[in-house]
């Protein structure tokens, strides 16, 4: 081989040794963002992604089939172990399933309380979600000082049914006990001092410039493709399609309450920041007005301050303690609802409520006996998961950790 041919074949030899290889990673299910029960793997180009296939099943906890041996009763603690970011919402909406199969109109009142409930949970997953996008762009202080307001949050449910975070609040019917004067004081407190946390979140971050560089354009995906994926609740409404449960197919009086959808335009992080901001401040107004209106009910009507429950719902609302203490009839119906040895009718049906990250719906089959026939969970991120790898295809790996915190993807509702 001569000197020239040698020089040609190390130069061959260069260019091969210089051409793009791919790596693949397993992005979760040890990456904090994933939160121990996410995987995906993923092929990169230096830090661009190629192709990623996620997998679930690390959490997979069967509450359908869980349900179909349980009485009706006992089946809201497995709800508020779906989004255990806002439970309450989750346990609102399987009692509203039940009412619907059982044919029992709830109060006012008792929708006006349910209302501020589910708004509160709302604000609280919310905060959860665009604080953490904070702290994945490297903004840690957005974070800690809107979990502050959620503790008040969490103080409001305490005092209402005793817990924070698996709530299990609320009845069929209603609630299992009525609101004390400290919880509408707590609410009071709340009200008064939500908007000024709020102006400094926003202050801090909705119009920083690294913030913005880092999410605008990250994971987008367009209104056309959202809606053939199926998508719902805020990750819907950041590609410009205005579709809200409440709206649409409004459950729990709120064809009683004025307030605006928030909406973005391509469907980016930012967007769906945004929106959620948005949608902060229209549940705060909600809140207010739904006090408004309970605040009017017992004045004009004073007797509607004990009412926390439908009085048809009787078989599925425990007595009194002391009533099961001193009378045999309590307990009685104590014991049967317990035990779960109440007959539903049979029936079929489906019910959906907003929640915290989208359409949550309950379909329900019952062949008239005390457990469900068939409980299907409708949960929205199981849906967005799977737009997963085209919203970060030949992305950025940085992008990647925002776009599924983005999309609040809570593993306890994913494979549920």
């Amino acid at each position: 081989m001569t000197e020239l041919q040698q020089h040609k074949h190390h130069i061959k030899l260069s260019e091969e040794s210089l051409q793009k290889q791919t790596t693949t990673i397993n992005l979760g299910p040890t990456h904090p963002a994933t939160h121990g029960v996410f995987q995906n793997i993923m092929e990169i180009d230096g830090e661009r992604v190629i192709e990623t296939v996620p997998t679930v099943g690390f959490i997979h906890r069967a509450f359908e089939k869980i349900a179909e041996r349980r009485p009706f009763y006992q089946i809201t603690t497995l709800t508020d172990r779906l989004n255990y970011c806002s439970s309450p919402i989750n346990n609102m909406g399987w009692h509203m399933t039940m009412e619907k199969l059982l044919k029992i109109k709830v109060p006012k009142r008792v929708e006006y309380l349910r209302v501020i409930i589910m708004e509160l949970s709302r604000i609280a997953d919310h905060l959860v979600c665009n604080s953490v996008i904070a702290v994945d762009t490297g903004a840690l202080t957005p974070f800690t000082y809107v979990f502050q307001t959620r503790e008040h949050i969490y103080e409001i449910f305490e005092e209402i049914c005793g817990s924070r975070l698996t709530t299990n609040i609320g009845r069929v019917g209603g609630f299992e006990r009525n609101f004390t004067e400290a919880s509408f004081t707590k609410l009071n407190a709340f009200i008064k001092d939500f908007p000024r946390v709020m102006n400094e979140f926003e202050n801090l971050l909705n119009r920083n410039r690294i913030f913005m560089d880092r999410c605008i354009g990250a994971g987008p995906i367009s209104a056309e493709r959202a809606l053939n994926y199926g998508f719902t609740g805020p990750n819907l409404r950041a590609t410009g399609v205005d579709y809200d449960v409440r709206i649409a197919q409004p459950y729990s009086s709120y064809e009683d309450f004025e307030f605006s959808i928030p909406v973005g335009t391509i469907g980016d992080v930012y967007d769906r920041f945004m929106v959620r901001n948005g949608e902060m401040w229209q549940s705060l107004s909600i809140i207010k007005q739904a006090l408004e209106k309970i605040q009017a009910i017992e004045k004009e009507f004073p007797e509607q301050k004990n009412i926390f429950y439908a009085q048809e719902a009787d078989h599925f609302h425990l007595p009194p303690k002391q009533d099961v203490y001193t009378k045999m009839e309590a307990l009685i119906y104590h014991f049967k609802i317990i035990m779960g040895e109440i007959d539903a009718p049979v029936g079929e049906v489906y019910h959906s409520v907003e929640g915290g990250n989208g359409e949550l719906g309950y379909y329900l089959i019952s062949d008239g006996g005390r457990t469900p026939y068939r409980l299907h969970f409708r949960r929205p991120c199981f849906i967005y998961y799977q737009a997963y790898p085209e919203m970060v295809r030949n992305g950025l790996l940085s992008d990647a950790i925002i776009t599924l915190s983005s999309l609040n993807v809570i593993a306890g509702e994913l494979d549920a």
